[in-house]
C-alpha cells in the first residue's frame, strides 16, 4: 500500500478514510477469526480480563483499566498498536495525522486545494499512531489539548485569530490513533474537564478560537484504586463518559506468575557470565514470595505487590549465585537459599507496609515473608512435621542429630565441595533431599541446594534453630537456639 506516493493514486486505488475505533476493529475481529494471540507478552488475563478488553474494541468504546500496581495495565494499552493497520496515509508535514482524502486542520485543507492529485502523501507507521501520558499535578491545558503560539504567529506573520497560530497538545497530535493516560485520578480536576468535549462530541477547543476540530482518537486509560482516596479522583461526567471500566488483576495461579517472572526478569546473563541454572523448585519460592506478600498482615494490601517485586527478587538471585561464581572462578552455579536472603532488598523495597509491618522494619518482614514462601514449597513436597499418622517420622533421625549438640554452617560464598560436604555430615538429610526433590540433571551444588532447602522448611516449621551472621547461617537444635536466646536477653 505505501508504494502510493500521491492523492491521484490514492483515490485511483479506492482506499477510504476509517475512523481508528472502526480499523481497530476490523483487525480484531481479523484476529480472532484466524485465532491469533490477541496480546502477545501479557500472560493470565486470557480469561478474565482480555474478553472484556475486547468487548470494549468492538463496541468501540473509550476505556479504563483499574487495577493495582504491577497488573500489566501500560502494557495492555501499547499492545493496542497491534491492532492498528500497519501503515496509513498522511498529509505529509500536518501535525494532526490528516487523512489525505479527509483532511482535518486548515495547514492540510490548504495544501490538498493547493496541489491536488499531484500531492505527494506520506505513511505513518502504527507504532507512531500511539502517545500516553502519565498524569501529573502540573499538566495542563496546553499539553493535552493546545494553546495559541504568539512565536508562530509572529515569526510566520499571522493574526492571532488565524487557525494556524495554535499549537496542538499531544491529543489532537494522536488523531487517528490510541492516547493513553496513566494514573487518571491523579489528573487535575479542571484538565479532566477539558477531556468531556473529546470523549462525548468527539472534538476540540482552544482558546475559545470558532473552529470545531474533529479528533478521531481512542483514548484509554488505568488507574489504581488506591488513588480515588488518596491522592485524586475522576470527577463524575468523566467517568460517566467513559464506556468500558475494567478490572485487572494479580496472576491467579502460581504457574502463571512463573510465567510472567521468566518472561520479564534478566536471568541469562549471556557467554561472558558464569551460568546460573535455577532449579523450578527455586522458581517457586520466588513467585511463592508474592502470594505470601500479599496475604501479609504487615503489608498494606491497598497498594498491592506489584510484579516487579518477583522480577527483582530473581534478577538478585541470580546475581548473587553469579558474584560468588565469579569469585570463587567457576563456570557454572546454582542459587542457594542463602542467596534468596541475600536478595532481601528486592523484596524490601517492593512493599508497602502497615503500622505494625513499620513496627516491625521493612528488612525484618521481607525475611519473613521470605521465610514463609520457603516452608509453603517445603509443604508442598514434603510430610507436615506435625502430622499424627506417622508420616513426619522421616525427620526423626535429622532431628535427633541436632539435638546431639551437632551444627552445620553455610554459606552464599563457600565453594560447592565444602558446601555440599558441610550438609552431607546430617544424618539422613541427602536422603531426604533425594526422595522429595528428584533433578533432571544431578549436580552435587544442585542437591546441596536442596538438603539447605530441607533444612530452611524445617527451620521455618520450628523444628531447628536458626542464627544467622555476617559469614553465613548456622543451623542447630530449636532448643539450643531458644536457650541461647534468653540468655541473650538476661
Amino acid at each position: 500500500m505505501n508504494a502510493i506516493r500521491t492523492l491521484g493514486a490514492l483515490r485511483e486505488s479506492g482506499a477510504t478514510p476509517v475512523s481508528v475505533r472502526d480499523e481497530l476493529r476490523r483487525n480484531l475481529l481479523s484476529r480472532l477469526e484466524r485465532r491469533e494471540p490477541l496480546f502477545p507478552g501479557v500472560i493470565g488475563f486470557d480469561e478474565t480480563v482480555v474478553p472484556q478488553l475486547v468487548n470494549a474494541i468492538l463496541s468501540r468504546h473509550d476505556f479504563i483499566l483499574l487495577g493495582l500496581r504491577g497488573q500489566a495495565k501500560t502494557r495492555l494499552l501499547r499492545s493496542l498498536t497491534a491492532l492498528l493497520d500497519e501503515v496509513t496515509p498522511v498529509v505529509p508535514g500536518c501535525p494532526l495525522n490528516s487523512h489525505p482524502l479527509s483532511p482535518v486542520g486548515r495547514h492540510a485543507r490548504r495544501r490538498v486545494a493547493e496541489e491536488g492529485d499531484d500531492l505527494e502523501i506520506g505513511w505513518l507507521r502504527r507504532e507512531e499512531r500511539y502517545r500516553e501520558k502519565l498524569a501529573t499535578p502540573d499538566i495542563t491545558i496546553a499539553d493535552l489539548i493546545g494553546d495559541v503560539d504568539p512565536i508562530k504567529a509572529a515569526t510566520r506573520r499571522l493574526d492571532l485569530d488565524d487557525e494556524e497560530v495554535i499549537h496542538y497538545g499531544l491529543v489532537p497530535r494522536t488523531n487517528r490513533g490510541v492516547f493513553g493516560v496513566n494514573e487518571l485520578p491523579d489528573l487535575p480536576t479542571r484538565i479532566q474537564v477539558g477531556l468531556l468535549n473529546i470523549l462525548e462530541e468527539k472534538d476540540v477547543q482552544i482558546r475559545g478560537f470558532p473552529i470545531r476540530l474533529p479528533v478521531d482518537v481512542l483514548l484509554a486509560f488505568t488507574a489504581n484504586p488506591e488513588d480515588y482516596t488518596n491522592r485524586g479522583s475522576i470527577i463524575t461526567p468523566l467517568r460517566d463518559r467513559i464506556e468500558s471500566q475494567i478490572h485487572t488483576h494479580y496472576p491467579l495461579t502460581l504457574e502463571e506468575g512463573i510465567r510472567i517472572t521468566r518472561q520479564e526478569a534478566w536471568l541469562d546473563r549471556g557467554d561472558e557470565a558464569p551460568a546460573v541454572t535455577v532449579p523450578a523448585w527455586f522458581e517457586e519460592i520466588v513467585e511463592e514470595t508474592a502470594v505470601q506478600a500479599r496475604t501479609s498482615s504487615f503489608v498494606d494490601q491497598n497498594s498491592g505487590v506489584s510484579a516487579r517485586m518477583t522480577i527483582a527478587l530473581a534478577e538478585n538471585l541470580v546475581s548473587n549465585a553469579e558474584r560468588r561464581a565469579v569469585r570463587l572462578g567457576l563456570q557454572r552455579t546454582t542459587p542457594r537459599v542463602s542467596d534468596l536472603f541475600a536478595a532481601i532488598p528486592a523484596v524490601s523495597g517492593k512493599i508497602e507496609l502497615v503500622y505494625e509491618g513499620e513496627r516491625e522494619g521493612p528488612v525484618a518482614v521481607a525475611r519473613a515473608i521470605l521465610g514463609r514462601a520457603v516452608k509453603a514449597v517445603f509443604d508442598r513436597a514434603l510430610p507436615d512435621p506435625y502430622r499424627d499418622d506417622g508420616a513426619a517420622s522421616i525427620y526423626e533421625p535429622l532431628v535427633k542429630w541436632f539435638r546431639a549438640g551437632n551444627r552445620v554452617e553455610v554459606s552464599d560464598e563457600t565453594t560447592p565441595d565444602a558446601y555440599v560436604e558441610e550438609l552431607r555430615r546430617v544424618e539422613d538429610l541427602e536422603s531426604l533431599a533425594r526422595n522429595f526433590f528428584p533433578l533432571s540433571r544431578e549436580d552435587d551444588e544442585t542437591r546441596g541446594a536442596t538438603m539447605e532447602l530441607v533444612l530452611e522448611g524445617l527451620h521455618q516449621a520450628s523444628l531447628l534453630g536458626k542464627e544467622d551472621g555476617l559469614r553465613g547461617t548456622r543451623y542447630s537444635d530449636a532448643f539450643d537456639e531458644m536457650t541461647r536466646e534468653l540468655e541473650d536477653d538476661r
